[in-house]
């Protein structure tokens, strides 16, 4: 999966024209490792195929049709998507508050015949 990755880093720092230092891709790779840790972990437990070269063909293929636009946005989204994230996860913990309160009550009220 590691060699994948480096493949597909290679293809897409070309598609951006970025210069990559040997400390820019290594950090890249501790990065991916990080966050696909739990997934990673699986793959190593189990007998899965090593992704077959036509179907890494494919996936840099895909990285060569991506437009500049695409990129951009993708690039713009990403630190919107984890306020989203966070705003929604503060919004459902509030709600789950207020449901416990309500709970909480409508047991009161059932316990000591209400007011």
């Amino acid at each position: 999966m590691l060699a994948a990755f480096d493949r597909l880093f290679e293809r897409a720092a070309s598609k951006l024209n970025l210069e990559c230092t040997p400390e820019d891709r290594d950090q890249a790779r501790r990065d991916f490792v990080e966050r696909y840790d739990e997934a990673l972990k699986h793959l190593d437990d189990s007998e899965v195929a090593p992704i077959s070269e036509p179907l890494l063909t494919h996936m840099e293929a895909a990285i060569d049709r991506l437009s500049p636009g695409y990129v951009a946005g993708h690039l713009a989204s990403a630190p919107l998507a984890m306020h989203l994230y966070e705003t929604v996860r503060r919004i459902e913990l509030r709600a789950a508050e207020q449901r416990l309160l309500e709970h909480m009550v409508r047991q009161a009220d059932d316990r000591y015949g209400g007011n």
